[in-house]
Order: C-alpha cells, then structure tokens, then sequence
C-alpha cells in the first residue's frame, strides 16, 4: 500500500489518501434501522435535502422562482393520531411518526415562513418500511396570522415522495448512519 499525503498548509491539516482498494470494514453494507425511534431521526436529518430534489423535479423552470424551499424537519413524536386510530388497531405493524417542517416560499418579493404538520403511517414489510397514509397540514411561520389548515391526505406530497425515496436508499444501505 502506498501512502500520498498532501503538503503542509497553515489553513488545513495534511490529508492522508490511501491508493489501494478500501478495505471491507469501509465497503461494509450499512443495515437499515428497524426500531422507529433508530430510524426517525436520521429520516429528519436527511429528509429535507430529499424534499427539495422532489419538489425541484416535479417543477418547470417557470415555477422554480415560487417554488417552496424545505429548510429543516423537526423531532419527531409518536403519538398515535386518534383520526386513524382504527386502521392502526387493525394493523399491528403501523406505526405513526409526527414531525414539523419549516419552508419558505418567494411570495412576490418576500419571503413568506409555512409550517407544515405531517403525520406518517408507515409499516414494516419484507422489503423494509413502506409509507401507508401520509397527512399533511399547512399554518404560518412564527406566529399564526392565517388559521392552520385542516389535514389532507399527502401521500403523494413532496414530503411522503421524499420519505419513500429515503426509505429506498436506507434500505439499500446507501444511507449514512
């Protein structure tokens, strides 16, 4: 193995850079977390990035100024949500994450803050989670100048598009831990 390091800078410490082939820890498959509050956390860390590729692919450069940017997701609760609590006592597998989105949307020339409420329905399956249901809510960000909105189903929302590509990705051990 032949080792390379990077000349001495004043900014930045040297870099060690190895020319042979990563070794099998580092090409190691990473396993998807199949405890809910393992997995939900990093699904929040990640799931505003995924958000912002779906909602700029499904945009036209003409909607691109106005588009919504998700800027982070919050902690996640699991309390189960009472409006679905009959599909949950007839499905023992689904489980229920709740968590907050902050966006904001180019309203003009302003900036305007939303805040989103969503509730995930997901489920374990062979294949690794899978999204049920999705609900989303919308209320203004800090303080309330619009009431919230009442919850619609999302399941084919950004944010639930986002959760399913991220549930691929985990699943396929492309997701860091």
């Amino acid at each position: 193995m032949m080792w390379f390091l990077s000349p001495p800078s004043l900014m930045a410490p040297a870099i060690v850079v190895a020319a042979s082939s990563p070794s099998p820890v580092m090409i190691a498959r990473r396993t998807c977390p199949t405890d809910i509050t393992q997995l939900t956390p990093q699904l929040l860390r990640d799931l505003p990035s995924y958000a912002n590729r779906v909602i700029v692919r499904s945009r036209s450069v003409e909607q691109l100024n106005s588009m919504p940017i998700v800027v982070l997701a919050g902690q996640a609760e699991y309390a189960p949500l009472p409006v679905v609590a009959e599909k949950s006592a007839s499905d023992p597998n689904l489980r229920q994450i709740f968590f907050t989105t902050l966006e904001r949307q180019r309203v003009g020339k302003q900036l305007r803050a939303l805040q989103q409420y969503h509730w995930l329905l997901i489920t374990p399956t062979s294949t690794g989670w899978q999204i049920v249901l999705s609900y989303t809510r919308t209320g203004a960000y800090p303080q309330a100048s619009w009431p919230v909105t009442p919850p619609r189903e999302s399941s084919q929302g950004p944010i639930a598009q986002a959760a399913k590509l991220w549930f691929r990705d985990c699943h396929a051990g492309a997701v860091r831990s």
